[in-house]
């Protein structure tokens, strides 16, 4: 198995983050009370299978290491699956789901964050850059997921 620089083991991850939350959000649409946000989850989606799309072709650009990354991105993205399963196991409102991707969503965010500075502290310019557009996807992400919780948080207090 080809040696994985610090940046591969992180590129590793967010494609399998990437990959786990495309699963996450189809998941958290179909809970009780997710009608409301189903658009929201349905972009998120789509914006998740754009990053794994970036991510995998910059990937494809590494002589040597690329199944090495890629197998780094299956076993995070089992990982990821496993704390959706046993966070979500018996839950079936939307409100749980939101707090689940409320986790995973920040939890994204962090570790695109530290590939964009591990991208500029090695001078990759390719990562950097793919880096600082996930990241602002990411913080839209995490702010959209808050602003839903909040609300079905208020929804759910009246009840």
């Amino acid at each position: 198995m080809a040696e994985l620089t610090p940046l591969d083991e992180k590129l590793g991850e967010v494609l399998g983050l990437a990959q786990a939350a495309q699963e996450a959000t189809a998941k958290v649409a179909g809970m009780e009370g997710a009608d409301e946000f189903r658009q929201r989850l349905d972009q998120m989606r789509e914006e998740a299978a754009e990053t794994e799309r970036r991510t995998d072709e910059l990937i494809d650009s590494f002589d040597g290491r690329k199944t090495a990354i890629r197998d780094k991105a299956a076993d995070t993205k089992g990982e990821a699956k496993q704390m959706m399963q046993t966070y979500l196991a018996e839950e079936e409102e939307a409100l749980d789901g939101f707090e689940f991707l409320a986790m995973a969503e920040a939890g994204e965010l962090g570790h695109w964050e530290i590939v964009q500075t591990m991208g500029e502290t090695v001078g990759d310019d390719r990562a950097s850059q793919l880096a600082a557009w996930a990241v602002g996807v990411q913080r839209k992400h995490v702010e959209a997921v808050r602003e839903s919780s909040l609300k079905l948080a208020a929804a759910e207090a009246r009840q």
